[in-house]
């Protein structure tokens, strides 16, 4: 009993956990800048609703005119009866019109604050790529903002609306079979006792009934949507990624086994379906038992009195549906349970994702040890003070180093790829693992080339100046560095919009980066690899252009090309030994030459 009781009061804190949680995430959309347009809009939905609740009232009030009137055969009740249930159909148009919009834009509203908040948490410092390394169930962040943001802020007014109905009808028809059930006597053990509102008492008992084997059949149902969404994520997850990597794919006739990746992938989804389907099934079978029941019983519980003479057909009429109602209404759990299912899964796995964002805050900005990237005025060089590269789990990568890189330097760093390009991150301030200082001048422009350019569906124009603010009106900007680049031929489509990433050769993306590179003009410049897929003689083109137009600029390279070394002063060598790296300086070929 103790055990039972103790789960009991496990389930509850987590039902309580997963309530706070989900106002912490979602609540602020009723405290938010447009607090008293979204609460006034909360309002005239709640008003709409009581509307809503008046349309079955006025329908039971209406009902027992109506089939008096056919009892006693008055046809000029029963005209009237059809003039009052067009007044009726009248009020019930324009209140479900009314209603719709409402909640409707109640619904699009809340679901573009909760993306705002979660976009701006995901695409801030580097989080995107930073959650990546992180572990726990957080995966496929494009779909959970997309997909399960929609579910989570849609279906929440949906299920809010349907109780707030329900509990309003209950409340009304509670009234309603109240009055109508009177009093009857009951004969328990020699004695008379006048029982009132019994039919209101069997109504209660019928619906605990239903609502208790509905939760116990409707539990595997719940856990089958869970996996149903994990399942369908993964091959939406799988899908994407052929779509962005449809070129490589080509290349390599990888058709045939991305199929069978996806066919291996879609076999989740089966089973998810079948697993649900398996709980639906379950879950209609005593649905429909229990819908058909609820539509005779209430009759042959008030026929008695029916035929007792004491109440009249259209008072059994009214009985029988304010029964049905107040069913209906205590059955809210029974015929929501699957989408509540369904909305509470999505849920979760936006709380996964936010839970990870605030595990990186916590990480960055908390008290846990954790690499410094500050700018500052004192310092007129790139400054690493006792700086140390660690995995996400705390495993050191690179032992702690100091250095120092005068503006003007240029630097080549080589050896363990892991550590340089981890490196790099954490000048970027999108690597926070580790420990120590890195401090870079203050007003300086800085400029990160990866080994692959990041080219946007956009215009030409727009990428070249990507991520901006900078515009390039008219072609001479643009032109320009497209013909210092090598790639005079994309001029005339500047203004074309276009997947980039898919039309260009890996040579020509990489051109564009240094055209990007001339357009923008840095003082400190990052290159990780950028040339590596340039002949040598476009290589060494580009690095002199470089060396022309930014004579100035601080370089500083991750490559192992031998092309690169004489571009360089500066060689910093990360040799791996002993499970850890470690950075050493040496001198370049062009330094020594010129020594």
């Amino acid at each position: 009993m103790n055990g039972t009781t103790d789960s009991l009061k496990r389930k509850a804190a987590a039902q309580a956990g997963f309530a706070r949680r989900f106002i912490d995430l979602a609540g602020g959309y009723w405290a938010g800048e447009e607090k008293w347009k979204v609460r006034l809009l909360t309002v005239a939905l709640l008003v709409l609703t009581v509307g809503q609740v008046v349309v079955p009232v006025m329908i039971n009030l209406w009902s027992e005119k109506l089939f008096d009137a056919l009892e006693q055969r008055s046809m000029d009740r029963f005209f009237t009866m059809i003039g009052a249930v067009g007044v009726i159909i009248l009020f019930s148009i324009v209140n479900t019109f009314l209603h719709l919009r409402v909640k409707r834009r109640l619904q699009l509203g809340w679901r573009r604050w909760l993306t705002r908040k979660v976009l701006d948490g995901w695409l801030a410092r580097g989080r995107q790529h930073q959650v990546t390394y992180l572990p726990g169930d957080h995966d496929n962040p494009d779909g959970r903002i997309a997909e399960d943001i929609r579910i989570a802020t849609e279906m929440a007014i949906d299920l809010g609306h349907s109780l707030t109905y329900c509990v309003i009808l209950l409340i009304s028809f509670t009234n309603i079979l109240w009055m109508l059930s009177g009093t009857v006597a009951v004969t328990v053990w020699d004695t008379e006792l006048s029982v009132p509102g019994h039919l209101l008492f069997i109504a209660l008992i019928y619906a605990a009934i239903g609502t208790s084997i509905a939760w116990v059949v409707g539990q595997p149902l719940v856990r089958a949507v869970n996996r149903r969404q994990g399942y369908e994520a993964d091959f939406r997850f799988g899908l994407a990624r052929i779509r962005e990597n449809a070129q490589p794919i080509a290349l390599l006739h990888g058709e045939t086994a991305e199929r069978g990746r996806l066919v291996r992938l879609f076999e989740g989804v089966r089973l998810g379906w079948h697993g649900q389907t398996v709980a639906l099934g379950h879950m209609m079978l005593f649905s429909a038992t229990y819908s058909v029941l609820s539509a005779a019983f209430p009759i042959l519980v008030a026929a008695p009195r029916y035929i007792a003479g004491t109440i009249s057909l259209g008072v059994l009429m009214q009985t029988a549906q304010a029964f049905q109602q107040t069913v209906g209404a205590l059955s809210w759990p029974i015929d929501n349970l699957p989408r509540a299912a369904e909305w509470k899964a999505s849920v979760e796995r936006v709380l996964s994702l936010q839970d990870a964002l605030r595990q990186l805050d916590d990480e960055v900005c908390g008290d846990a040890d954790h690499i410094v990237v500050e700018r500052s005025d004192v310092h007129r060089s790139l400054c690493f003070h006792q700086t140390s590269i660690s995995d996400p789990d705390g495993k050191r990568i690179l032992l702690p180093f100091d250095l120092e890189v005068h503006r003007g330097d240029r630097v080549l760093i080589v050896g363990d790829p892991v550590a340089a390009i981890r490196l790099f991150r954490a000048v970027a301030g999108v690597w926070p693992w580790g420990s120590g200082r890195i401090a870079l001048p203050a007003h300086t422009r800085v400029f990160f080339m990866p080994e692959r350019p990041y080219l946007p569906h956009d215009t030409l124009r727009a990428v070249l100046s990507y991520p901006g603010p900078i515009t390039l009106e008219g072609n001479d900007v643009a032109a320009a560095a497209l013909a210092r680049v090598g790639l005079a031929h994309l001029i005339r489509r500047l203004d074309d919009t276009d997947s980039w990433d898919s039309v260009l050769a890996v040579p020509e993306q990489q051109r564009l980066g240094f055209a990007r590179l001339l357009i923008r003009r840095p003082d400190w410049i990052f290159i990780e690899d950028a040339t590596d897929s340039l002949d040598p003689a476009s290589e060494e083109e580009l690095l002199e252009l470089l060396e022309q137009e930014l004579p100035t600029a601080t370089l500083l390279t991750i490559g192992s090309h031998a092309a690169l070394e004489p571009h360089h002063r500066r060689k910093l060598v990360l040799d791996r030994g002993d499970g850890f790296v470690q950075l050493r300086e040496e001198t370049c070929a062009k330094a020594v030459t010129a020594a």
